[in-house]
């Protein structure tokens, strides 16, 4: 097996046990000490180094207001130390996202992110998100509430 491909199995392990299943304290086994959030508009964390502490905080604060999310892998690319994956992502609006309301209604979003390794630790992301397309349908969520 190739570094790529261990480094592809490690994502998928992370995604499915700390963002789908909500493990926060997984997150132990595959953050690195320094997190960097290189890219990712909208997200309260972008441009951040967060530590062990504060990724853990980062999960808890973002799955809050969809505590069921399942993030379904699309495509994995590795190429050196990074990882590029296509997703896509669905979850339940429970809880108040700044300006709307929890409205119960399942959104739905895709993206891509390429993580960053060092060794078998992740090190940080890049990520674009429709973002866009979220805010729409908790608008129409809100309107209907």
């Amino acid at each position: 097996m190739s570094p790529g491909d261990d480094r592809k199995e490690i994502l998928t392990r992370f995604v499915r046990e700390v963002w789908s299943e909500g493990d926060v304290e997984a997150s132990d086994r595959y953050i690195a000490p320094r997190y960097t959030i290189h890219h990712d508009p909208g997200d309260p964390w972008e441009g951040r180094e967060l530590d062990l502490a504060g990724y853990k905080e980062r999960v808890a604060k973002s799955r809050a207001a969809f505590p069921d999310q399942r993030f379904d892998i699309q495509e994995l690319f590795a190429d050196g130390n990074a990882v590029v994956m296509t997703w896509r992502w669905a979850g339940t609006h429970r809880g108040d996202v700044p300006g709307f309301p929890a409205t119960g209604r399942t959104i739905r979003m895709s993206g891509a992110t390429v993580y960053y390794f060092d060794g078998d630790r992740l090190t940080g992301h890049w990520q674009i998100v429709d973002r866009l397309g979220v805010y729409q349908q908790l608008r129409q969520g809100s309107a209907g509430a």
